[in-house]
């Protein structure tokens, strides 16, 4: 499942933001791959549903994987070290081609 996020992700818009992730996962999605091209800012509340969507896919044995941060999206990872935490792919076509070396 690729999920493409677009914009901001703040205290505003995280609630709907986590309702849709938890959706996804309930409907069973537990391989998900976001796409964060065209995210533009995400603060701590952001930050926080996609810790609690990793720690819910991993109760799955699903996975996520974050492709293509711009560079101050990378930033907030890298200053928090959720950069360590999280899979992070350059784009989506890498996701690709690495969930294809790992079959």
């Amino acid at each position: 499942m690729v999920v493409d996020l677009r914009g901001e992700v703040d205290l505003a818009s995280a609630p709907q933001f986590r309702r849709s992730l938890h959706d996804l996962i309930d409907q069973g999605h537990t391989r998900i791959a976001m796409d964060l091209s065209d995210l533009e800012f995400m603060d701590s509340t952001g930050l926080g549903v996609l810790i609690g969507c990793l720690k819910r896919l991993k109760e799955a044995d699903g996975t996520l994987v974050l492709a293509g941060l711009r560079p101050a999206v990378a930033r907030v990872f890298e200053v928090t070290g959720l950069d360590r935490i999280f899979t992070i792919r350059s784009s989506l076509a890498e996701v690709g081609a690495s969930e294809a070396g790992s079959r």
